[in-house]
């Protein structure tokens, strides 16, 4: 499956899911580890866990099986590998302390992108 439509896949649970506040950030270029990371946040360590578990199921059927899940047993954040696009979920507060937007985003600029509800994204490249 191509990166980007692995990300597409991945933002789409996380919208269907009532995810918030979901970003995007093109990181090739800047990191070896992956090409794309999405974070999101979820409204409890349940509603985290859930979606973690279900953006990996959903990558597993569509042929991409995640590499590892780690942080599912507290649910405060949770990483996804899928290889070429790692999802961080997480709760607000977990994601307000590490500010993973702002570390992968120095001197990136910011685009933004409509979801499939109409509500505006952000979506940044760090090239």
């Amino acid at each position: 499956m191509q990166v980007e439509k692995l990300r597409d896949l991945v933002v789409r649970v996380l919208d269907d899911m009532k995810a918030k506040d979901i970003v995007d950030i093109d990181v090739r270029g800047k990191t070896s580890i992956t090409d794309i990371m999405v974070i999101a946040s979820g409204n409890s360590d349940r509603h985290v866990k859930a979606m973690a578990e279900t953006v990996a199921f959903q990558a597993k059927e569509a042929g991409e099986a995640p590499l590892g899940i780690e942080g599912a047993e507290d649910g405060e954040w949770v990483l996804v590998d899928l290889n070429v696009v790692v999802a961080h979920i997480m709760l607000p507060k977990v994601r307000d302390f590490y500010q993973l937007e702002r570390l992968w985003t120095i001197d990136a600029p910011k685009r933004e992108r409509q979801s499939i509800d109409g509500s505006l994204r952000s979506r940044f490249s760090a090239k």
